[in-house]
């Protein structure tokens, strides 16, 4: 049977400041925003459009889980952000504000340049050489 990974849970502050960090200025769509009134919380999804795979925006509820916010992989680049198109996709996201800790550059397997989201995690954009995964 073939799997893949589908969704994965990112921590955050607050929904809404996710949801406008991914929506309007990375351009994800919004895939699902629902109430969860049991728990007080909301099931919101967001993902890159043309993807996959999908995020879960989950709401810290615990201070371990709010001390993870902005720091998920301990500093290194923790989500790998595939393009079609590298310099239509990073002009739009300078344009829109998206910060890049890291300048543009090409390696044996892409484009990439890694950007700051609005925690604080890393992330790579990047568009692969045909055949070509980063190592």
């Amino acid at each position: 049977m073939p799997q893949s990974l589908s969704l994965v849970s990112f921590v955050v502050r607050d929904y809404d400041e996710a949801i406008r960090f991914f929506v309007d200025r990375l351009g994800f769509v919004l895939v699902e925003d629902t109430p969860v009134p049991a728990q007080g919380k909301r099931w919101v999804v967001v993902a890159p459009r043309g993807g996959t795979c999908r995020l879960l925006l989950a709401r810290a509820s615990s201070p371990e889980q709010a001390a993870r916010i902005g720091d998920q992989t301990g500093g290194r680049v923790a989500f790998f952000l595939a393009t079609d198109d590298f310099a239509r996709d990073h002009a739009a996201y300078l344009a829109r504000g998206v910060e890049f800790v890291r300048p543009p550059r090409e390696e044996s397997y892409g484009t990439v340049a890694v950007f700051r989201d609005l925690y604080g995690n890393l992330w790579d954009l990047i568009q692969p050489r045909d055949g070509a995964a980063p190592s």
